[in-house]
């Protein structure tokens, strides 16, 4: 089942002055989000987020660190290919998309120190963090 589809069933069964309501207090609810996060914005931009690395499955050793990553999206378009495109294809390629892509423009490392039972400590682990964002060409595979 479509996850909307409760959410029409119940609309389905509302009064006109209960779907006003709903209504309403839908917009103000989207907006008092949009407000508070920039990252849905047009644009690439720094979004934080708690990771927590375990030892192994049981997660004997663990620990968490605010990382970054970049969320948003950039420009995209699509348009009928130039006759000389279509000439060297032998007329497939028929529409020229050009894009470009959310990513992490520069990184850095941080140590994540695993705490493990009665005191201990794992190695520290490294992993990458965001620094800054941008737009650029969109790739299959970043690293």
């Amino acid at each position: 089942m479509h996850p909307c589809a409760h959410l029409s069933q119940a609309i389905a069964v509302m009064s006109p002055g209960g779907i006003l309501t709903f209504g309403l207090l839908l917009v103000v609810l989207l907006a008092a989000f949009s407000w508070s996060y920039d990252g849905l914005g047009p644009g690439c931009h720094l979004y934080p987020f708690n990771v927590t690395i375990r030892s192994d499955r049981r997660g004997t050793c663990r620990g968490t660190h605010l990382v970054h990553a970049c969320v948003g999206y950039c420009e995209s378009s699509a348009f009928p290919s130039r006759y000389s495109v279509l000439v060297a294809s032998n007329f497939t390629h028929n529409i020229t998309s050009a894009s470009r892509c959310c990513t992490i423009s520069k990184d850095t490392k941080v140590k994540v120190r695993l705490d493990c039972p009665r005191g201990r400590h794992h190695d520290d682990i490294e992993i990458l963090t965001a620094r800054a964002c941008r737009c650029d060409m969109c790739r299959k595979a970043r690293y």
